[in-house]
């Protein structure tokens, strides 16, 4: 597992400046009019988000070397399965505050801007805690684990936003009009400036991408801890997030087994990081693994025989 990081402060800014540059010709060129995303427009995207990916693996592997191309590899792998997770509450979140389909793609764009800036945090907390407290690996490891069994245990488990925090907290304290006014976040309503309810449908996307990052920021620390290494691997997946939505979002129902594989994942990575002290698993390996559970889980739901509506006998 590497230590130094391949990150110089010109790696960094470039790496920053390609990040705002395509979000600007995303929402600036392509999405400017507010509309509905289909699902030719969303599988070309997600298709150029996964392709700049491994265009970007292609160049760490020329300049670094495979050992460095796979940890990025695999972090990217990693966060990309858990990502599936947020598009089932984001499909939720969506339903239960009847946001139209043409206005998603806004709350998502913007969401996705506030998590790279909080995975940025998350990131850079966590490299600082393991620089100086190693025991911090066997933390991120057992939490792993635990959130894998409470994954498999809850497979039922339905999300209810009306009982967020976030979401009642806002309810509260910021004044909200009470219908949707377009794409607009705030507007002017009798003399004041008063959020709208897409305002408080954005603040709690953030608020569940902050506990998706509990879970997938340890885990990429499994992998590699070079905070340049995680983070790019990190946000490369999450700029594929907003496509990957309107490309799953209608099909989520087929994907039976995918949690049990993310739950399998999350496992496997855990119980990576509590051996770290005694044996350390290649990454190769662990790429193999990784990649092995999520085929298997996909495969598998896609076998699995459709419930077929019963047909009313005709007497």
């Amino acid at each position: 597992m590497s230590v130094d990081s391949i990150g110089t402060w010109w790696m960094w800014s470039g790496f920053v400046v390609l990040v705002l540059l395509m979000l600007s010709i995303d929402l600036g060129v392509f999405h400017r009019t507010a509309h509905e995303v289909k699902f030719r427009e969303a599988i070309t995207w997600s298709g150029v988000w996964i392709g700049l990916a491994l265009l970007f693996n292609y160049g760490i592997y020329r300049w670094f070397g495979t050992e460095r191309a796979l940890e990025f590899l695999t972090g990217y792998l990693i966060e990309k399965a858990l990502s599936v997770d947020n598009v089932f509450v984001f499909l939720v979140l969506f339903t239960f505050f009847a946001v139209r389909k043409e206005y998603q793609h806004r709350v998502l764009f913007w969401g996705v801007l506030g998590a790279l800036l909080m995975r940025g945090v998350f990131i850079g907390v966590g490299t600082a805690l393991l620089a100086r407290f190693h025991w911090v690996i066997y933390v991120f490891g057992a939490l792993l684990v635990l959130t894998a069994v409470k994954l498999l245990v809850q497979r039922d488990e339905h999300v209810r936003p009306e009982r967020n925090p976030v979401y009642r907290l806002f309810r509260r304290v910021v004044p909200t009009a009470s219908e949707y006014h377009g794409a607009r976040f705030t507007i002017v309503q009798g003399g004041r400036r008063v959020a709208t309810p897409l305002l408080m449908v954005l603040v709690t996307v953030e608020a569940t991408d902050v506990v998706f990052a509990v879970d997938s920021i340890p885990a990429i620390f499994a992998v590699t801890r070079d905070p340049f290494i995680v983070y790019t691997s990190n946000v490369f997946a999450i700029l594929g997030l907003r496509a990957l939505y309107f490309v799953l979002a209608g099909v989520m129902d087929r994907f039976h087994y995918l949690r049990a594989g993310l739950a399998l994942v999350l496992a496997f990575v855990g119980v990576k990081m509590l051996l770290a002290g005694v044996y350390k698993i290649p990454i190769s390996a662990s790429l193999g693994v990784i990649a092995a559970i999520l085929a298997c889980a996909v495969l598998a739901s896609l076998l699995k025989p459709h419930d077929r509506p019963e047909v009313p006998s005709q007497h």
